[in-house]
């Protein structure tokens, strides 16, 4: 499987993932909407990562990887990755 077809993969993953955050708020599962919204952030950073062909450690938190290759990435995605900086 290509690394793009992997990338839309984790998408859809992190898609579903923020679906079902959205119905566990509503029922008032605080927790488990946490805990899909934080599975949605890594997912869809992951994508990111293999969409520009970058290998990653099997670690939750990429956002370090993400910054030391930012120059991978347009400007308008780098410009948010201040936010990783900051965080």
């Amino acid at each position: 499987m290509s690394l793009l077809k992997i990338a839309k993969s984790y998408l859809r993953q992190a898609e579903a993932r923020l679906e079902d955050a959205e119905d566990a708020l509503l029922e008032g599962n605080y927790p488990y909407a946490v805990r899909l919204s934080q599975e949605c952030v890594e997912l869809s950073l992951k994508a990111v990562l293999k969409a520009v062909g970058i290998e990653y450690p099997k670690i939750h938190d990429v956002s370090d990887i993400l910054v030391d290759v930012e120059d991978r990435f347009p400007e308008w995605f780098r410009a948010e990755l201040e936010f990783l900086r900051e965080s």
